[in-house]
């Protein structure tokens, strides 16, 4: 592809200033593993300062912060956390198991502060309704953390898409997932039915439908024809499980480690996806949009890391003839997470909009749950999604 072509789908990088003057006090609600990442990249902002954490277990939350190095007041419930008006939170970070995120949130947002939500964004899509309800009522910054947006590459997969060079976008197929990768390293939350609701669905699948939905303007879903199953979670002898010497895991293993749909867009665009924790090959397939004027090949990654497995393949015709067009890896200017969090906080103190909007996850959302939801029923279903 030429210099000229390739400018077509560049951006001006604008280096901002940072009012310091300001702090954005925070507080983390749930201190397991993915808390850490939220703690350092806030630790990383000069505007932002950490006062209070909350978690269900007893003595975990003063245990995490003392290893994080961080002086913060230490609650034993989201609730007794935010109903401390001392603490002035301006913000919370919701790093709790799947189950709990509705709840957290809601309450964060009734209590008046911003909340980053982890993904998924929760399990079901009546949660998803009443999380957006708490967030138009409050009229606080609600942003989804899905760091892989901040990605430059998944930035160009937008571009090319947005700059027409497919033209009508008619089919995608989209996924990913790992050999052997079910996460049971850290603990149970992720595969115990109480605590995830949906396993490898929520884990990595909400990542890969954002990549292609995101692309062409997240669409209303209407119809899902979802597949799972947990062939290898449930074996006792799974590797993870037998490496660890804990193949009593296997009977706690209740969520999916393998999904596939078909899926109907509005707009006549059909979604194949299938998401896997564990299988016998070593990708599903790489993703592939397809246009009425060209097609875009997205290799895949051997696991999830936010990003594309290689450089991009635009396929298309140049005055007749049959081409195609590599298109390279682009380096991202910083790390995700610190990129996901600087976002939220900018929208904070600029009273913006939040830069991974509930309005888009809830599509994601419901899809995920309506491919939980027509597994279970074995046939077809369509979404009827409200307008909140």
């Amino acid at each position: 592809m030429s210099e000229n072509i390739l400018n077509r789908f560049k951006d001006e990088t604008v280096e901002t200033k940072i009012d310091t003057n300001k702090k954005i006090r925070v507080g983390i609600i749930g201190t397991g593993w993915i808390a850490e990442p939220h703690v350092r990249s806030y630790l990383k902002q000069p505007d932002v300062e950490i006062v209070a954490g909350a978690d269900l277990v007893e003595g975990k939350a003063e245990e995490f912060f003392k290893k994080m190095g961080v002086e913060a007041k230490c609650y034993r419930s989201h609730k007794e956390m935010l109903d401390d008006e001392s603490l002035q939170l301006d913000a919370v970070s919701v790093c709790t198991y799947n189950r709990t995120h509705a709840e957290c949130t809601i309450y964060a947002l009734n209590k008046g502060i911003n909340v980053l939500l982890e993904k998924p964004m929760c399990v079901t899509t009546e949660e998803a309704v009443e999380i957006i309800k708490a967030e138009k009522a409050s009229g606080k910054v609600l942003s989804i953390g899905f760091q892989p947006r901040f990605d430059e590459n998944m930035k160009m997969i937008k571009k090319i898409v947005q700059s027409g060079a497919l033209g009508k976008i008619y089919y995608i197929q989209t996924g990913g997932g790992r050999r052997r990768g079910i996460p049971t390293p850290f603990g149970t939350t992720f595969i115990e039915d109480a605590t995830a609701g949906i396993g490898a669905l929520g884990d990595i699948g909400c990542y890969s439908l954002d990549m292609v939905l995101n692309a062409i303007g997240y669409p209303k879903p209407l119809t899902v024809s979802g597949y799972k199953s947990d062939f290898f979670g449930t074996r006792p002898d799974y590797s993870g499980y037998a490496n660890k010497g804990k193949p009593e895991l296997a009977e706690k293993f209740q969520v999916d480690d393998f999904a596939a749909a078909f899926v109907r867009l509005e707009g006549g665009i059909i979604l194949d996806f299938r998401i896997a924790w564990a299988m016998n090959m070593d990708t599903p397939g790489d993703t592939i949009i397809l246009g009425t004027e060209g097609g875009l090949r997205i290799p895949s990654t051997e696991c999830w890391n936010g990003s594309v497995g290689g450089a991009m393949t635009l396929y298309h015709e140049v005055c007749g003839q049959q081409t195609s067009t590599e298109i390279p890896i682009v380096n991202t200017n910083g790390n995700l997470f610190d990129l996901k969090i600087r976002s939220f906080v900018d929208a904070i103190k600029n009273g913006t909009a939040a830069p991974v909007p509930s309005s888009q996850i809830f599509y994601n959302q419901a899809i995920l749950d309506g491919i939980n939801k027509s597994a279970e029923l074995g046939r077809e279903i369509e979404l009827d999604l409200p307008e909140i």
